[in-house]
């Protein structure tokens, strides 16, 4: 895997996982104005998607720590 893209896979991953919390805040929030909504399926989404943020940052992480020990290496 080039590390370009794997950056931009993990920065992808880290943008629909933020846009996935937006959408389930928004269903939480429209729930609590009292419309009926049930809020077990936003709530559950949000920990997957706050998962999913997390773990491509973490990759972002790696290829960071990775980059960096490539550079030590040529030097």
């Amino acid at each position: 895997m080039e590390i370009n893209n794997g950056f931009a896979n993990a920065v992808t991953g880290i943008r629909r996982g933020l846009d996935g919390l937006d959408r389930d805040a928004a269903e939480i929030a429209s729930a609590s104005k009292g419309d009926g909504a049930d809020i077990a399926e936003p709530l559950v989404d949000s920990k997957i998607n706050k998962l999913q943020v997390e773990a491509n940052a973490s990759v972002i992480r790696t290829l960071d720590d990775v980059l960096g020990t490539l550079f030590d290496d040529k030097a």
